[in-house]
């Protein structure tokens, strides 16, 4: 089969078209026949050696596909590496027919996007009606989600977005306020001022300053989902801070979910995913598909920050 393959880490010029050996699935496993495979800031960490968890060499990337089973069905599944090829072995509890109401493009990212942003806002963050939320890189894939996500169970969004487009696509996708996060300085200010006073909750995936400053933006008793580390700074929380204003703070890395419940939360998400999809309530954003052969490109893409919304390989092409 044909699959993208690292032998190093470094920059999108590792990223190489080869053919490899079909996957062989283990007992507790099947093969899928990929359409398309999702691409995440976490590959770019991966291939830059900076992800959360070591990978071999050699390395095929990518961690939520699209495709068929043997038996014909068309699924999204979670993976462990593996995703940009033709074909991936994943764990019988970790993929999901796809309704027929929800085209591939539509389900390419809720897999891994649209649970880490359902969990981050309902399982960590625990957010409500008539909370403040703010959310980062809101015209992003998890991003875009989550502005949805949250403003469909009756929070107030306040969303993060670097350009005056993605910003008013966020408007569009249902936020109440929008902040330029272009620049860090007197961000926190910003936040305040566009949510009419400190937040609730808040997702976070950049680290560094624009962590502190978010931390800074919650009321008494706040509540902090970190999700990543985008900026690569992998700052100390204030302390300090936390303890005067009662914040709490959790990180949330979507594997540790792959066992819980066998799978259980993670199926009864994807089932909400999929209902949203299908009654219009939650809208993909479509960032670019772009040929399994141009993986490196789509990589480029994604790091630029240029992109909207899901970027994904076609593995046909």
């Amino acid at each position: 089969m044909r699959a993208i393959t690292m032998h190093e880490f470094g920059g999108p010029e590792v990223l190489k078209l080869e053919e490899v050996p079909d996957p062989e699935p283990r007992r507790a496993e099947v093969l899928i026949d990929v359409t398309r495979a999702g691409i995440n800031y976490a590959d770019i960490h991966v291939r830059e050696n900076t992800y959360l968890s070591p990978v071999e060499m050699p390395y095929i990337p990518g961690n939520e596909v699209v495709g068929t089973t043997p038996d014909g069905k068309r699924v999204i599944a979670l993976t462990q590496g593996g995703g940009y090829a033709e074909k991936v072995a994943v764990r019988r509890a970790l993929h999901w027919e796809i309704p027929d109401s929800v085209s591939d493009q539509q389900a390419v990212p809720l897999a891994l996007q649209g649970n880490t942003a359902w969990h981050t806002l309902f399982t960590v963050a625990r957010i409500s009606e008539g909370e403040k939320v703010l959310v980062p890189a809101a015209a992003g894939g998890v991003g875009s989600l989550a502005v949805q996500l949250a403003a469909q169970v009756g929070a107030t969004v306040i969303a993060m977005a670097s350009t005056e487009e993605k910003r008013q696509l966020a408007l569009g996708l249902g936020a109440s306020a929008v902040v330029d996060s272009s620049t860090e300085e007197g961000l926190t200010e910003r936040i305040k001022d566009a949510a009419g006073g400190p937040v609730h909750a808040a997702l976070e995936m950049t680290g560094g300053t624009t962590l502190h400053q978010t931390v800074a933006a919650l009321a008494p008793r706040g509540r902090l989902a970190v999700y990543g580390f985008a900026g690569g700074d992998l700052t100390d929380v204030p302390v300090h801070t936390l303890l005067q204003n009662s914040i709490s703070v959790a990180g949330f890395w979507l594997p540790h979910l792959y066992a819980a419940e066998r799978g259980t939360l993670l199926a009864r998400s994807t089932k909400g995913l999929f209902a949203a999809v299908s009654n219009g309530t939650l809208r993909v954003i479509d960032g670019g598909t772009y040929p399994l052969a141009d993986a490196a490109e789509a990589h480029r893409a994604l790091a630029s920050r240029s992109v909207t919304g899901k970027v994904s390989l076609d593995t046909c092409k």
